[in-house]
This record gives structure tokens, C-alpha cells and sequence, in this order.
């Protein structure tokens, strides 16, 4: 029990077996004390609230009538999946979400047989939904896929590739649309919740496949138009036309916040007998926490808070954030060049694109979440002698792999990408770590990849971006606060395919890129205390190598060690190609590569996930004095 608010219903569910057992009425009293929890545990954790707030009630409602875990619950994106979590099994931890050792952000397969599909990207649900409904189909075993899916998520066109093909489900497959921000439903209230349970009724899904059956017999222009006006008129009543064409049954809207309207509504569905359907339910993100009702963003993400006056922890003043960098960088530059158009998937203050969209909102795209499209349509507008930035996150454009070889590689033309989160990202964990964007973009013909030390270099190379006509080039960089260098008055037109060196010295060389620059130049002081002189160098482009200064590097010095925030495959590699090819390790070279380990990381912090993936200062100099045999003392041995 917690100290804060007494829980007594919710102390006695320890998963939605216990749920269950509970009478009708008690329902209203658990969600409540469930939001309770809720918002307590966030306070102490941080992390994603708003969502979880608006479908407590749709929580409850959901396990209280199916069969879970037979019946297989998908939540898209999985941030508004805290109050499942306390559901089914896991509150005893959910004061440890997001942190070293605890619960995910979001669902995850091997923490909770509740958890049947892992997701923290968006618009998977239905896909996999239906891959459990036609599992459990063809298989003749009992249950259904259940897909909770929000609004924004419906922007994506893999939901309606999933839709489209729901037909095969029959009845296994249950769609719950969770609209919590678009316009796109009329007002909710008493009749449209007497209307869903009319139509989700088993009397009137009986009597509407009985005159199907009747009509077929018909000739087929009676038949069709009968089929027709029955579909319009209920798609004009309820607004489910565009779900009916994706061969749905539509139910709702229906107040996802009201018990008694979405437990019958949801018995209805549970218990149909043809094909699959979709629930349109209407929620309120933030629901029943005033702070969270009140901003702007209904606390879709937050710090650390107090409970009572809603208050997030501020961290301290630091240096500004690499994403407000880039849009206050892109923003300058779009002053003096009216061909610069930016372009983001559904994440504009997260892209620090607000900044530009509100200077140049003729110039600005938020395309929804759709990054295939972003990929392309900037394709497009480089085609016809514009400069695009694509600034989208790093893990999310491994969605668009495609647009980007296709559309944009091979046609060689000039596309901006602007890579966020660019390495680790701490409590959002793996699936949002950008781990693999040096290696899927600098395997591409024609690319130009660059990665920034601090933040001073990413207003350089978000200049040079702006300057390169002549194909795609991408620029990275990590989520949080930059290093604290002064920014310049007027950025550099950076030379492609050069470095530079930031230290000098004579045994050994650390290449690094990216902004394990700061942990390179750690390193190089320890190293230089043990008498090991040190040359660091910022390489700044993973693709065109720096050739000439690496392979004077690579010939003038004993040990030489990359340093990357990416996976095998990265500068690591390349540098090991270009050596081999030039014979450049025949010569006795030690030449070792420090990389993100092949495995996913879960959430910690950011410093300890990188001392933990061996990318630290500790880490290099261990590399650096294994390489050269050191013994117990730290005296250099003869090298073999």
C-alpha cells in the first residue's frame, strides 16, 4: 500500500485475474485509485504520463473483459502502458521504470507474459495484432489480438497496410482506436454510446448478417445498393465509412473515460461472431491530473515531479541542448536562403524544428509519423533545386532505409539529414538508442556522413549541409546538453572529408567521431601521465574518410585507436578496410577499434551505459596499454 493515498481495491489486484472478480461497480473506484498510482510512480521516475493517464478507465476496461494474457493486448508505442504494468503484476516495481536494472518505458516480452509484443515505435500494433489473431486462427486455438492503437500512431501507413489485410483475422482481431487528440470525432455523450452498443449488439449483428444473407440473393444491383445504403447510413451516423472500406466493423465513438459505457460495448465485441472490428473510443491525455490537463503538451513526458503542484525537477543551468542548436543553426541559415525547407516526422520540439516553423512556417513540414514519406517528399524538393533538412530521430529513420537508398541515394541527389539522438539516449533504453545510422548510411555510394563533436562543430556542419549541393550528406548528434564551447558568430564551410587534429603527440593516436571527443582528450591525459605521448584527432566525416591525415596517423605511431558512439560496421570498420588495403597493419601496427558491443543495451544512465559498453576514458587507456602489454607496474614491455 502506498503512504501517499489509500488503495485498498487496487492493493487487492495483483493481476487481472484479481481484476476480474471485482463487481461492475467497484470498477469506477479502482481506476481511480490506479491513476493515483500512476501519477505517484511518475513523480518519481519520470517519464511518459499523459498517455497512461488518458486510458486508465480503457485499462481497466480492456483486461476486465478479455482474457488476457490468452487474449494478446499490443499497445502501440507502449508509452501510455504504466497502468497496464501495475495491472499485471509489476507494481511492486514501478517506482524503478526507466532506470538501471528496472522496468522498461515501455512493453517488453521478457518482463511479463502481459507483454506479448514489445513496441516504443509507433503503428506496429495492428500488424502484430493480427499476426497473433491469424496465429491463434489457423491453429484453432481460443483468443483474440487486440490492438490499441492512438490517433497520431494512424498517420503512419503501415497501420493501414495492417487493416487492409484484417480480413483474415475473421472476429480474432479487435481494434481499439484510442483518439486522444485529432478532431476527427463527433461529440461523445449518451446517445453515441447507445448507438455503440446497438450496433456492437449481437441482435443487431445477427439481423445486419441475416439481411446480408438475404440480399445476396437479390439481383446484384438490388444487392449491392441494399449493401450500400446500409453502410452509408450508419458510416453517417458514427463516421466509420473510411474503416468499413478497410473491411472493418465500426463501432463507436464511445467516451473512453465512462465505465458504464465501454465494458458492454467491449462484451459486444468480445462475444461477435464475423470479422474484425474496430472501437472508437475518445480520450483526454493528462485525464484527472490538473497540471497534465493543463499544459500544452499534457505532460506527454516528464522529469522527475511533485505530485501536488505538478512542478518537474529542473535540472541545472547547463549548455543549450544539440537539437536547439541545430534548429537555431538552421533557422540563421534559412534567414539569407530561401530554398532551405526542414522537414520532421511528428517530432518538431524534439528535432528543435519548433524554432524554424515559427520563423518560416511556409518552409516548415511536420508530415505526421511517416518517415518514409519525409524521406521521399524531401526527395522530391531536391529534385526541383531546393536544400531539404529530414531531421528526424536516428532510430526512427531505420524506417525509411529504403527512400533513403532509393530515392535519394542512387539518384544522388542533395538531401540534408539531420540525425538525432544520435548514440545512447539513457532511460529510453535500446529501442531508441541510435546505435546503427553510421553504419546503414555510410555503406550508401554517394553519401557524405558526418558526426559532431560539441556543439560549436554541429553549427558548422549544419552550414556546410546547407552549402552541399552535390549530393546526400548527413550530419549526427546525441540527445542532451552539448559540451559547453562557445558557439561561433559565423560557422565554418567545413572541407568534406577532413579532420582535424585536436592534440599532438607521438606513440599513440585516438581517432575519434563524435563526441566521445571529450572522452578521447580524458584519455590522452592519462595516457601522457604514464609517459605515453598522445595525438588525438576529431576525424568528423565517417564517410569520405580523412586518408591522408589517418594514414600518416596510422605510420607514425604505435598504437592507433578508433573511438565511435555506433555499432561494428561504423568508422571502426572502414578504417580497418582502408589499413588492410594499404598494408598499413604489416608493419607491427597495433590498430584497435572501440565500438558499441553487439547487444542491445537496456535504460540507465547515459554515463553509465557508455562505462558499461567500454566507450569511457577508463576504457581507451585500457585499450591503449593492453595493446601495448603493459605490465603489473605499468612499464611499457617489449613489443612483439
Amino acid at each position: 500500500m502506498n503512504a501517499d493515498f489509500d488503495t485498498p481495491l487496487l492493493d487487492t489486484v495483483s493481476d487481472p485475474a484479481d481484476l476480474r472478480r471485482l463487481a461492475p461497480a467497484q470498477l469506477r473506484q479502482l481506476a481511480d485509485e490506479l491513476r493515483s498510482e500512476t501519477i505517484s510512480a511518475v513523480g518519481v521516475t519520470g517519464g511518459h504520463l499523459g498517455s497512461g493517464l488518458g486510458v486508465v478507465e480503457l485499462t481497466v476496461a480492456i483486461h476486465y473483459v478479455f482474457d488476457t494474457p490468452r487474449d494478446k493486448l499490443v499497445w502501440d508505442v507502449g508509452h501510455q502502458c504504466y497502468p497496464h504494468k501495475i495491472l499485471t503484476g509489476r507494481r511492486d516495481r514501478i517506482r524503478t521504470l526507466r532506470t538501471g536494472g528496472g522496468l522498461s518505458g515501455f512493453t517488453k516480452r521478457s518482463e511479463s507474459e502481459y507483454d506479448p509484443f514489445g513496441a516504443a515505435h509507433s503503428s506496429t500494433s495492428i500488424s502484430a495484432a493480427l499476426g497473433f489473431a491469424v496465429a491463434n486462427k489457423l491453429s484453432d486455438r481460443p483468443g483474440k489480438g487486440i490492438a490499441v492503437i492512438g490517433d497520431g500512431a494512424m498517420s503512419a501507413g503501415m497501420a493501414y497496410e495492417a487493416m487492409n489485410n484484417a480480413r483474415a483475422a475473421g472476429n480474432r482481431l479487435v481494434v481499439i482506436l484510442n483518439d486522444n487528440d485529432m478532431s476527427i470525432a463527433p461529440p461523445v455523450g449518451g446517445l453515441s454510446a447507445y448507438l455503440a452498443r446497438m450496433v456492437s449488439s449481437s441482435e443487431y449483428l445477427g439481423l445486419r448478417n441475416f439481411a446480408k444473407k438475404v440480399t445476396r440473393k437479390l439481383p446484384r444491383l438490388v444487392h449491392n445498393a441494399a449493401e450500400k445504403a446500409e453502410e452509408y447510413a450508419r458510416g453517417m451516423a458514427t463516421g466509420g465509412t473510411l474503416f468499413e472500406e478497410l473491411g472493418f466493423y465500426y463501432v463507436g465513438p464511445i467516451d473512453g473515460h465512462n465505465l458504464d459505457h465501454l465494458i458492454p460495448v467491449l462484451e459486444n465485441v468480445r462475444d461477435a461472431a464475423d470479422g474484425p472490428i474496430l472501437v472508437h473510443v475518445v480520450t483526454k491525455k493528462g485525464k484527472g491530473y490538473g497540471p497534465a490537463e493543463a499544459a500544452a503538451d499534457k505532460y506527454h513526458g516528464v522529469q522527475k515531479f511533485d505530485v501536488i503542484t505538478g512542478a518537474q525537477a529542473k535540472a541545472p543551468p547547463g549548455p543549450p541542448q544539440y537539437q536547439n542548436v541545430f534548429g537555431a543553426a538552421l533557422t540563421s541559415e534559412a534567414a539569407s536562403d530561401d530554398r532551405i525547407v526542414a522537414i520532421t516526422a511528428a517530432m518538431p520540439s524534439g528535432t528543435g524544428l519548433d524554432a524554424f516553423a515559427k520563423a518560416y512556417p511556409d518552409r516548415f513540414f511536420d508530415v505526421g509519423i511517416a518517415e518514409q514519406h519525409a524521406v521521399t517528399f524531401a526527395a522530391g524538393l531536391a529534385a526541383q533545386g531546393m536544400r531539404p533538412f529530414c531531421a528526424i530521430y536516428s532510430t526512427f529513420l531505420q524506417r525509411a532505409y529504403d527512400q533513403v537508398v532509393h530515392d535519394v541515394a542512387i539518384q544522388n541527389l542533395p538531401v540534408r539529414f539531420a540525425i538525432d539522438r544520435a548514440g545512447l539516449v539513457g532511460a529510453d533504453g535500446a529501442t531508441h538508442a541510435g546505435s546503427f545510422d553510421v553504419t546503414y548510411l555510410a555503406t550508401l555510394p554517394n553519401f557524405v556522413v558526418m558526426a559532431a563533436a560539441d556543439e560549436a562543430e554541429l553549427v558548422h556542419m549544419t552550414h556546410t549541409c546547407v552549402q552541399h549541393d552535390s549530393g546526400p550528406i548527413a550530419v549526427r548528434y546525441p540527445r542532451g546538453n552539448g559540451t559547453g564551447v562557445a558557439l561561433p558568430e559565423t560557422p565554418e564551410l567545413l572541407e568534406i572529408g577532413k579532420g582535424r587534429i585536436v592534440r599532438e603527440g607521438k606513440k599513440v593516436a585516438i581517432l575519434s567521431l563524435g563526441t566521445r571527443l571529450a572522452e578521447a582528450l580524458k584519455a590522452a591525459d592519462a595516457l601522457d601521465a604514464k609517459g605515453l605521448s598522445t595525438t588525438v584527432a576529431d576525424l568528423r566525416f565517417a564517410k569520405p574518410l580523412d586518408e591522408a591525415m589517418i594514414r600518416r596517423l596510422l605510420t607514425t605511431h604505435e598504437v592507433a585507436v578508433t573511438i565511435e558512439e555506433g555499432s561494428v560496421g561504423g568508422l571502426g570498420a572502414h578504417v580497418l578496410t582502408l589499413a588492410s588495403d594499404e598494408g598499413l597493419i604489416d608493419g607491427g601496427l597495433k590498430l584497435r577499434t572501440m565500438r558499441l558491443p553487439d547487444l542491445f543495451q537496456d535504460q540507465d544512465k547515459p554515463e553509465l551505459q557508455y562505462a558499461a559498453a567500454r566507450l569511457d576514458a577508463d576504457a581507451i587507456v585500457d585499450t591503449v596499454l593492453t595493446a601495448l602489454r603493459h605490465n603489473a607496474t605499468g612499464v611499457v614491455e617489449a613489443s612483439a
